[in-house]
């Protein structure tokens, strides 16, 4: 997912391009400027999240490799318990080897309660996480705000009619009460790491306006992220960027004034602290 965003970028800057030659040079150093800053800040969560990603299999192939040991290591032990009047013919070597197998059985044993531990914390703070959104939004219509969690990632949906009106990116009244609400969930929780992505439909923009979709999308993105900011939330928290009409939740088929409004959305993607489960993993 992230992987697309970055190649849509690369569709950015052509598009920047072709547009400087209609602007000031003022105006096109500012825009070149936005993008640079957009496309570093989604390289680095691009970065981030592939290294969550490979990590978090690390640890299900160790745990799954370790839990197989432990189920051979319980097998054999159950072998030599069953055999233990025969103990005292075993030589001093033997003995040493089931004291060693024991050792290392419990050894491990330990280690996959901590990461099953690790594993509980992290999902708990998860849970926490989603009721604490869903009690400060949950006066907000279904259709206007989604929150949901896919694979460990919760995931904010909130339609664009509560924060832009059409064609803008300056934020309304309602959206800095709903970004408030936001903000002070995230407040709450200074450990965690969220990008803020835009979303257009695919209707085009108006003659003369002087962007596209795409800078409608980084624009709005940009400017939920500036006023998270003055909410108190800290900018080395949030990632910008925006994916203009080319991440839709309906098909592009369907263009009924329904299906846009459904695709013109502000998203926030919020990845969870594994820190604990790699200090586990890596112990």
């Amino acid at each position: 997912y992230p992987f697309k965003m970055k190649k849509n970028y690369s569709i950015a800057i052509v598009v920047a391009l072709l547009l400087a030659s209609c602007v000031s040079q003022k105006k096109y150093a500012e825009l070149e400027t936005l993008q640079q800053n957009t496309k570093e800040l989604l390289d680095s969560a691009t970065v981030k999240l592939n290294t969550c990603n490979e990590e978090k299999e690390a640890c299900d192939a160790s745990l799954a490799s370790i839990q197989e040991q432990v189920k051979f290591l319980k097998a054999n032990n159950q072998d030599l318990i069953n055999n233990i009047g025969n103990l005292t013919t075993l030589s001093q070597k033997g003995a040493e080897n089931l004291e060693m197998s024991l050792e290392s059985m419990k050894e491990k044993d330990v280690r996959i309660q901590r990461m099953q531990d690790a594993v509980t914390k992290k999902d708990s703070v998860t849970l926490a996480l989603v009721t604490s959104l869903k009690g400060v939004l949950g006066n907000l219509s279904d259709d206007d705000i989604q929150i949901n969690v896919e694979k460990g990632v919760v995931y904010v949906s909130i339609s664009d009619k509560l924060l832009f009106r059409s064609g803008s990116y300056t934020v309304t009244k309602q959206a800095k009460d709903v970004l408030g609400k936001v903000a002070k969930v995230v407040n709450d929780k200074p450990e965690l790491e969220f990008m803020v992505e835009g979303h257009t439909d695919n209707a085009k923009m108006k003659e003369g306006v002087g962007f596209d979709n795409w800078d409608l999308s980084v624009r709005r993105s940009m400017t939920v992220v500036r006023t998270l900011i003055r909410e108190g939330v800290a900018p080395e928290q949030i990632t910008a960027a925006g994916s203009g009409e080319f991440s839709p939740v309906v098909s592009d088929d369907a263009s009924s004034t329904e299906a846009r409004e459904k695709n013109r959305r502000t998203e926030f993607i919020i990845v969870p602290n594994l820190s604990e489960l790699f200090k586990v993993y890596k112990g």
